[in-house]
């Protein structure tokens, strides 16, 4: 008798999953499948699972393609359950190409093809829907973000918008999308919710175009680059009854929001000062590099220092300064973002030219708090007192690129779920709009040729 295995979460089951478990069956006599705990999804990064796990084992039940159901809740696991069971075939969908090739030495691996464009409909009624989600843009960050969506529940990535229909075909076939087109309102028709990951000077109109087109938005950072913009958009979001959302990852990742907790609790003190560092070295032909695409170490980087910063000591700064190197085309390669508030200062210093420790400080009355880099990827951290024996650290796990954790609340909160919108308001946003609008306007800025 040959044996087949397949793992998954199997939230808001789907004819996606159906079809996977159809064709797994298929292929031997006697089929397994492993359905994960919700504690072993969140560990290994599956965020918003829905459906309890009595659920899920049900759903996988009604099917009648399951000859046993078992239950995966740890790391590893698979080797022993293939050797335990004595498997001959390890199934998993293709988005999980080369992942599972150390099975091999167990037993045969094999890659289906997934389903694209997975239906909304359910093998039993919920109040759920899967969110059609596209994306504007198939460049670098495109790509980090596609295969993150896979570990959120409740979304599915259909296609993708460029202008260029090459670049849209190539980014479709890679992540296996259901469509891509060149064609902007061809795309609104075929999705619930849009992420925008093309230029920055292109955000403003496509967040404005999708939302009068009644799409919920997920924009990359930043998400405009004036003040004005970021309040219209915001009040078209809410007139309309639609999420509009930032996506600076960052504010979404568990050791950030534990971080800005314990800040926030009193345990160093009252914050007086702050530095926020965030550079990398970059040359060649890039976006980062040119003018025309509003190129440059702020509106590449600042986002994320600001957003430190504001969300610690808040968006009534009293003043505003830049310092700041350019290069023979303008572009700022190193800039130090000075802001002053009624009893604390903090300083951000972003670099595309001028490499720096990339940490994060946060000074206070009673201590202080020091994360090191890559702070933004915040997974672990030290409170530091003046007796070092006071001192603690915390830890916490970053999945991935990160970008899972903006899409999960995004995905959550169009379900409902708005209390999430703590982790970055539209008035924080504004703020950091302002500032990037202050130094692209030349306000207050010392300029020094690199």
């Amino acid at each position: 008798m040959k044996k087949v295995i397949t793992y998954g979460s199997f939230d808001l089951f789907h004819y996606g999953h159906y079809r996977l478990l159809k064709r797994a069956k298929e292929l031997g006599d006697y089929l397994i499948v492993g359905v994960t705990t919700e504690q072993y999804d969140e560990y290994r990064g599956k965020l918003n699972v829905i459906d309890s796990l009595m659920e899920r084992i049900e759903n996988i039940k009604q099917t009648g393609l399951a000859d046993e159901i078992i239950i995966e809740d740890h790391e590893g696991q698979k080797v022993k359950d293939i050797q335990k069971y004595g498997i001959d075939i390890f199934v998993v969908g293709s988005d999980w190409k080369g992942k599972f090739e150390f099975l091999k030495q167990y037993c045969d691996v094999v890659y289906l093809e997934r389903t694209k464009g997975i239906s909304s409909t359910m093998i039993r009624q919920k109040n759920y829907k899967i969110v059609k989600l596209g994306i504007i843009g198939s460049g670098r960050i495109a790509t980090r973000f596609a295969p993150e969506v896979k570990y959120v529940s409740g979304t599915n990535l259909e296609g993708v918008y460029n202008p260029s229909i090459h670049s849209a075909r190539r980014f479709a076939q890679q992540f296996e999308l259901k469509f891509f087109t060149d064609d902007l309102e061809a795309f609104f028709e075929k999705i619930d919710a849009v992420y925008i990951a093309s230029p920055h000077n292109t955000h403003y109109e496509y967040i404005r175009k999708a939302l009068e087109q009644g799409k919920h938005v997920l924009s990359e950072k930043p998400m405009v680059l004036h003040a004005h913009e970021a309040e219209e958009v915001y009040h078209i979001a809410k007139e309309k009854g639609l999420i509009l959302l930032e996506g600076i990852k960052t504010a979404y990742a568990p050791g950030f929001l534990q971080l800005l907790a314990i800040a926030k609790s009193g345990r160093i003190g009252m914050i007086r000062d702050m530095e926020a560092c965030f550079t990398k070295l970059v040359a060649g032909d890039i976006r980062e590099l040119k003018p025309e695409e509003n190129g440059g170490s702020v509106t590449e980087l600042a986002s994320y220092p600001l957003l430190a910063i504001v969300k610690l000591l808040g968006t009534n700064y009293k003043d505003l300064r830049f310092d700041t190197f350019v290069d023979e085309n303008g572009i700022d390669l190193y800039t130090k973002i000075h802001m002053k508030y009624e009893k604390s200062v903090a300083t951000g210093k972003v670099g595309l030219g001028v490499k720096s420790e990339g940490q994060l400080l946060i000074s206070g009355t009673q201590g202080y708090i020091h994360v090191e880099a890559p702070w933004w990827k915040t997974q672990h951290f030290e409170i530091r007192h003046e007796e070092q024996d006071k001192n603690e650290k915390f830890f916490s796990k970053f999945a991935g690129d990160g970008l899972r954790y903006e899409l999960s609340d995004f995905i959550s909160m169009i379900n409902g779920n708005e209390r999430k919108g703590f982790k970055l308001t539209p008035k924080e946003s504004v703020a950091i709009a302002e500032i990037i609008e202050a130094f692209l306007g030349k306000e207050n800025t010392v300029t020094m040729k690199y």
